[in-house]
């Protein structure tokens, strides 16, 4: 039976001394594998958020989107990225021939997506990134849980809604 590929066999030397560099890579290889199957797969794309526990000390969050990343500590929440809303990028989407519609009564948009960065979406990709945003950070006794969701989460409760 053929082992099934995953982070840990796939995992390359340097991400333990590289850990940010080898994350953003693993998002860039992600983005141009689903790009590459997009006739089976669809012309859609997806936000992403994960995150990595290392020796229960170091957290390493990425993300894509407005998919999100939230630590509760002390009872306090901390939202640890931020998300990829077209007016943010607004500049980097129209340097790249793109454009952002803001249309009353609706969410500023490229195209049909509410988010700047996200995998696949080929039709928009020459205006989209899947570069993610990255966060390390230490891990101490204070740090209860965190919560990682899409939009859907978010927009029914704020990033306090854990607590």
């Amino acid at each position: 039976m053929k082992e099934k590929s995953n982070l840990f066999t796939k995992t390359k030397p340097d991400f333990w001394t590289e850990t940010e560099d080898a994350v953003r890579r693993a998002y860039r290889t992600t983005d141009a594998s689903i790009l590459d199957k997009s006739l089976e797969l669809g012309k859609g794309g997806s936000t992403a958020v994960t995150t990595i526990l290392i020796d229960c000390q170091k957290r390493v969050v990425a993300n894509v989107g407005d998919s999100r990343a939230v630590a509760y500590k002390n009872g306090v929440a901390k939202q640890l990225l931020v998300d990829h809303e077209p007016n943010k990028e607004r500049t980097y989407i129209e340097d790249r021939g793109g454009f952002v519609s803001n249309f009353p009564g609706d969410v500023p948009r490229v195209g049909q997506l509410a988010v700047a960065r996200a995998f696949g979406d080929k039709s928009l990709k020459k205006h989209l990134s899947s570069e993610p945003d990255v966060s390390l950070e230490i891990v101490d006794e204070d740090t209860e849980f965190v919560i990682l969701a899409s939009d859907g989460i978010w927009k029914v409760g704020s990033s306090v809604y854990g607590s």
